[in-house]
């Protein structure tokens, strides 16, 4: 098979997953096993208490569909953003699990829910941050799409994620969303003290998807590329979007138009955390997307 045609198989792979049918988020969808249950309470139950005088990082890896690729991105993504952001002991990872790399809990969205309310218990919201990660499939004029072969489906709206955050009154937030037309949640999520940074505008699809992969794209660029460099953050995804633009220019494909979105009062932990990253660059994790060396 050509490269042209092998891609062309991905993107509508892509495509139809992120068109499915899907009902709007239900509170229960999702809801997992006794046994899921009492697994990620005993790791949320072991998050540490904010250092006061400390900008902490509490960060929350989520994988909110069951293609390996999405829970393989949401696992490793986990490891380099506790790593980048000094938040060793003090990261979520919400993920199918794959042999012997195991998350602390499924990605659904009353584990995320869960995860987030626990994280701002511990946290001081006023001077800690919360670094959230999802990747899945997204819908146009819709939003993220969650999908379980065993739960069911679901989309989770601009709306439904923001009243989330809003409701654990988490004050410094970095969210980070892997989908295609993730930009539609921007102007949801935008606020003095955000940053928000996605893997395409809102009338674009990003790239990667294909269930086999160990990245998206995004994932690729970002989490396993770019923020292994010892460089700020908004200079990492400065990084990632110029490779993205890079790949999909020649393969002659629609550029994914990655967002990012400083909130005006944002700088200050942006600068506390960029002090404390890692000074030595460390190198990716797994195999690039398959898209790129067909």
């Amino acid at each position: 098979m050509s490269r042209r045609f092998a891609f062309i198989g991905a993107i509508l792979a892509c495509l139809l997953a992120g068109t499915a049918p899907a009902q709007q988020l239900d509170p229960n969808a999702g809801a997992p096993s006794a046994n899921e249950e009492a697994r990620l309470a005993q790791s949320l139950a072991a998050l540490p208490p904010q250092r006061p005088g400390v900008v902490d990082a509490y960060v929350v890896s989520v994988a909110l569909d069951s293609d390996p690729v999405f829970n393989r991105e949401a696992r490793e993504a986990g490891r380099v953003l506790a790593s980048r952001f000094d938040a060793a002991g003090r990261t979520i990872v919400l993920a199918a699990d794959e042999g012997a790399d195991k998350a602390q809990g499924v990605g659904s969205p009353p584990h995320l829910a869960q995860a987030l309310g626990r994280a701002a218990q511990v946290m001081d919201v006023k001077e800690d941050v919360l670094v959230l990660y999802s990747t899945s499939h997204g819908s146009p004029r819709a939003g993220i799409n969650y999908r379980d072969v065993a739960r069911g489906a679901a989309v989770i709206t601009p709306e439904q994620l923001a009243g989330l955050l809003a409701e654990r009154k988490f004050e410094n937030r970095l969210i980070i969303l892997q989908a295609c037309f993730a930009g539609q949640f921007v102007p949801a999520l935008s606020a003095p003290r955000t940053v928000v940074a996605t893997a395409a505008s809102a009338t674009r699809s990003s790239f990667g998807c294909s269930a086999g992969n160990d990245w998206t794209f995004f994932g690729h660029a970002l989490i396993n590329q770019a923020m292994r460099q010892p460089e700020s953050f908004v200079r990492q995804f400065r990084r990632a979007f110029v490779t993205i633009f890079g790949w999909e220019r020649k393969m002659g494909i629609d550029p994914s138009d990655p967002q990012i979105s400083v909130g005006k009062d944002a700088g200050g932990w942006l600068a506390a955390l960029d002090r404390r990253a890692p000074k030595i660059a460390s190198a990716p994790a797994g195999n690039p997307p398959s898209e790129l060396s067909n």
